[in-house]
């Protein structure tokens, strides 16, 4: 497993499978990085910094999930066969042949073989396989679906009889059935993974029908990804196949380093500033004296700590400028509101606004850099500016996770506390990241014409449909409804379709691209700009490929193409013309299918959700409709 996968999407409370067939749930952070003896492990090494996402989610550090080392280098053994745990999960095996099932523990590492009379006399015990069904609830539990109390309809059965899932044929769960050879009782598992919402309130068959309405079967608290089989909880239960989509859903921060001044601090000095000793050093400094810090303290503390080799070509002032971009020191930090007590992020044009600001000029940096090439005769009419961003580096941290529904508004407080047993101090706390480097496309729209273009009454109408299919499912989910603007679902989708061309184009795979966008009316924080940037954390987004077709030719064959193919897709006039209605996720797209517009989810800040190509280049009934429909040039 890739380290990156251990962030999203097998991280904290995910399930996968092992090589040899076994399932898992990834383990909490309190014991990633636990070895017996503390100078066995070297942090630093695993230690990244970005103050903006820092300060924005609370921590004082990110950290990258540890790589396996079977050996170490020459004499040093730190961080050798660092691993992250996992736990046994589904608890519940049945055995392939006679469909008896156990319930296994946690931590057995080997296989569960059937001990049923039926094999006594063999000398081959068949080994037992986890079950596909499991149990969740929208606050992020988990539990084994709890076979014995479904077959007896009862929370606590007086019989505890050997039980047996099997098969009697049909396409869906309804030929499941749970037996109990003791009282010879059997139920089938049909309609366990069904929910609805009535007056407000949710209910699920499993809660509902386990036993009697009036007395639900509720959730058991429990977080086997923490060892705790139980805790404080009273919502309903669902239950679902242990793959399912909906099992989890991992709530994933992001954030392009912006430095508070370019070219101040070289790449050099962040490697310097990731060693704990300099960072744990710089921030007991900064509670001390915040910012009116003196650079010889800086210096004589460090060297205290830190061998002089390390940090001694650096300059008082490029050591005063590492401290202060470190710590975020004089800068506009994001600001945090409260619901109920509990913190909540901000929104994201307000987060966004700060990238949007440094990316849409030519910022010069070790960790962002960009130029500015000339924008396309044929393209000026439309687009006000073209970046070329040679280096950026972003930090994904994961901040919690989500099940059953993809709540958006999941507080920090909650998410984190998913995350671990115990939280951690302010000043210790840290979350799972991992660090893209790579290089991307900006492209921004020209503001006034686009204002014209969203006055228009058929444009409002169009993206209001999108508005209304996702207030009907958010309402039927207990979400919260969303306002998707006409510029919104037009960069999104344009977005979709220039990755769609730069993967012919410039060779990179659909997965290895990745968009980000730059939306807002809001006064003061207007944006309409889009960055296509390499997603992979690997070589692959070092090639340079991407930020050649920012050129002025390159960009226009590839806008030439991309506009062009969204006329006509392959499925239509099926495409267009469902889109009248919806389809697609949630039916949240109109004009929008895997022929034109979608792409790997990984890639997609909105899981392929709010597209529509009547936006971009109109429809078959109002082909004047889109932004672009007049580009006749290309």
């Amino acid at each position: 497993m890739r380290r990156a996968q251990l962030v999203t999407p097998f991280g904290v409370g995910a399930m996968s499978v092992l090589v040899n067939g076994t399932s898992v749930v990834t383990a909490g952070l309190d014991h990633w990085f636990d070895v017996g003896d503390p100078s066995m492990i070297a942090l630093e090494e695993y230690q990244v910094h970005d103050w903006r996402l820092e300060a924005r989610l609370g921590v004082s550090e990110f950290r990258l999930p540890p790589d396996y080392r079977p050996q170490g280098q020459g004499n040093d053994k730190r961080n050798v066969k660092l691993t992250v745990p996992v736990l046994r999960f589904p608890r519940w095996c049945f055995c392939m042949y006679c469909k008896r099932l156990e319930l296994s523990t946690l931590t057995m590492r080997q296989p569960v073989t059937c001990r049923d009379k039926e094999h006594a006399a063999k000398k081959y015990k068949p080994r037992m396989s986890q079950v596909p069904f499991v149990a969740v609830c929208s606050r992020g539990h988990l539990d084994d679906f709890p076979f014995d109390k479904w077959v007896h309809r009862s929370h606590s059965p007086a019989c505890n009889g050997s039980l047996r899932l099997k098969s009697r044929g049909g396409g869906g769960l309804e030929g499941q059935v749970v037996i109990c050879e003791r009282c010879e009782k059997e139920r089938s598992l049909r309609g366990i993974t069904e929910g609805r919402f009535a007056q407000g309130e949710e209910h699920t068959t499993l809660s509902d029908h386990l036993s009697k309405p009036e007395d639900p079967y509720l959730c058991t608290g429990a977080r086997p990804w923490l060892a705790q089989l139980e805790g404080p909880c009273d919502q309903p239960m669902r239950g679902a196949l242990r793959a399912a989509g909906n099992v989890y859903f991992p709530k994933v921060e992001s954030s392009i380093y912006l430095p508070l001044q370019e070219g101040a601090v070289s790449a050099e000095m962040h490697d310097l500033m990731g060693h704990p000793a300099v960072s744990t050093a710089m921030r007991t400094l900064h509670s001390i004296f915040g910012a009116g810090l003196e650079v010889s303290m800086l210096r004589s503390t460090l060297l205290n700590n830190v061998p002089p080799e390390l940090f001694g070509p650096i300059s008082d002032e490029e050591l005063m400028a590492g401290y202060r971009d470190l710590l975020g020191i004089d800068a506009e930090q994001p600001e945090k509101g409260e619901d109920n007590g509990a913190e909540v992020l901000t929104g994201h044009d307000e987060w966004r606004h700060p990238e949007f600001q440094h990316i849409r000029e030519t910022p010069k940096d070790d960790y962002l850099t960009a130029t500015d090439p000339q924008v396309h005769l044929d393209l000026q009419s439309h687009i006000d500016r073209v970046r070329s961003v040679d280096v950026l580096r972003e930090t994904r941290a994961l901040r919690g996770f989500t099940r059953v529904r993809d709540d958006a508004a999941l507080k920090l407080s909650a998410g984190k506390s998913l995350l671990r047993r115990e939280p951690l101090l302010p000043g210790q706390d840290w979350l799972p990241a991992y660090v893209v480097k790579g290089e991307g496309i900006y492209i921004e729209l020209d503001l006034s014409r686009l204002a014209a273009w969203e006055a228009r009454a058929e444009v409002q109408a169009r993206a209001q449909k999108i508005t209304d299919h996702h207030a009907a499912v958010a309402s039927k989910r207990g979400l919260q409804p969303r306002e998707l603007s006409p510029r919104f679902v037009l960069l999104h989708t344009l977005g979709h379709l220039l990755i769609n061309q730069l993967v012919f184009a410039c060779g990179y795979s659909s997965a290895s691209l990745r968009e980000r966008l730059y939306v807002s009316s809001a006064p003061g924080r207007e944006m309409a700009g889009l960055l296509i940037y390499t997603a992979a954390g690997d070589s692959e987004g070092t090639m340079g490929g991407l930020v050649r077709m920012a050129r002025p030719d390159r960009l226009r064959s590839v806008f030439a193409s991309a506009i062009s193919d969204a006329h006509w897709c392959s499925t239509d006039p099926v495409c267009m013309d469902a889109g009248e209605k919806g389809q697609g996720p949630d039916s949240c797209n109109l004009a929008a299918c895997h022929g034109c517009a979608l792409l790997p989810e990984t890639s997609c800040e909105e899981f392929n959700r709010f597209l529509d190509r009547g936006l971009v280049v109109g429809t078959f009934a109002d082909p004047a409709m889109g932004y672009f429909s007049d580009l006749t040039q290309l």
